[in-house]
């Protein structure tokens, strides 16, 4: 079952934190999250899945960035997030996607447990300008059924920024 937006607003400070939080962000079934200031492009033109991958970062200017088509760019939310006894989903806003933008290339399939920033997969199919701060995507929860295990994964667990990355270390 998916939660509904006044079911979220009441696990606000227990199941679900979301910082900084704002109740013009809810949605009747998910809560908006923003993007942070910052993006990483991969130095490389070719990634290997056994190799670490260096990444510059772009800062995004108010007044907007040209996303260019065909490259992938790694975001993050500005909003950190704790979900515990449900399973936190990520998607992009409907709006975005009608620019050709998506936000999670793969893995919007959170655990329970997860603590930290969502690292955005974006990618676009023609040029679009994006802007810091913006209602980029959709955090929506469902509940779970039998006992559970919170995630404590090192590779992405209580991150600070946006992570690159980490396959390499299942080949480790």
């Amino acid at each position: 079952m998916i939660l509904s937006g006044k079911e979220i607003q009441k696990r606000i400070g227990d199941d679900i934190i979301i910082e900084p939080y704002s109740p013009t962000q809810i949605n009747p079934n998910s809560y908006n999250l923003r993007l942070a200031n910052e993006l990483l492009v991969y130095d490389e033109s070719i990634l290997d899945m056994k190799e670490k991958h260096n990444a510059s970062k772009i800062i995004i200017p108010e007044e907007g960035l040209l996303l260019e088509p065909n490259k992938l760019y790694l975001g993050r939310t500005l909003e950190y997030t704790e979900t515990h006894n449900l399973v936190p989903m990520l998607e992009g806003r409907s709006s975005i996607g009608r620019l050709g933008m998506s936000i999670h290339v793969t893995a919007g399939f959170g655990d329970v447990g997860f603590k930290g920033f969502w690292t955005l997969e974006i990618f676009c199919i023609q040029p679009v300008r994006i802007y810091p701060n913006v209602e980029i995507c959709q955090i929506y929860y469902h509940s779970i059924l039998g006992e559970t295990d919170e995630y404590k994964s090192g590779k992405y667990q209580n991150n600070k920024s946006i992570q690159t990355s980490m396959l390499y270390k299942d080949f480790e």
